[in-house]
């Protein structure tokens, strides 16, 4: 779809969407990253729902390794690497992911007293690196699926009720 058409099809000018987004590809790349932060919202509902840490854990693995924006995203990945006047877009979005799941994680963990073993903004990109990551390889033809991957398994936070709580503080 050129530039033109997907300005036709928003009521709009062709110079109007190069103004705003630059290019056809950064416009991609922000739709992309529009549509997980939509997501990201739903999976925080999902979240909140969750009765304990290990709950809370595996429920949001689940619901972001089927979130229906991971392969658009990373489609808008491999732009970035391929394109490097796409990266500072990315890595924009990124940041406002990362930016975004860190603050969700940190009011559900101080309203429920549940701890992470390490601090937030780590937790928040080795989780979603690891559940890009797993979408990015199967997309790229690795064996498996990203059901082989243990997602939940990339989240720190725990409770009292998970064994091992007091071993793991040290």
């Amino acid at each position: 779809m050129s530039v033109a058409e997907i300005a036709h099809a928003a009521g709009a000018f062709p110079n109007q969407v190069t103004y705003y987004f630059g290019s056809k590809d950064s416009l991609l790349v922000h739709a992309a990253f529009l549509g997980l932060l939509h997501d990201a919202r739903r999976i925080e509902r999902i979240g909140r729902q969750a009765p304990d840490a290990v709950t809370f854990r595996r429920n949001i693995a689940r619901a972001v390794l089927a979130m229906p924006s991971l392969p658009s995203v990373t489609r808008a990945l491999a732009a970035g690497i391929s394109k490097p006047e796409l990266a500072p877009v990315v890595d924009q979005h990124l940041q406002l992911l990362f930016r975004q799941s860190e603050r969700f994680v940190s009011q559900l963990i101080d309203s429920r007293g549940w701890k992470a073993h390490r601090p937030l903004n780590v937790e928040a990109r080795t989780f979603w690196s690891t559940a890009l990551g797993a979408v990015l390889l199967v997309r790229a033809g690795a064996h498996g699926t990203v059901a082989d991957l243990d997602l939940a398994g990339a989240l720190t936070i725990h409770d009292e009720s998970d064994p091992g709580w007091a071993d793991s503080l040290g």
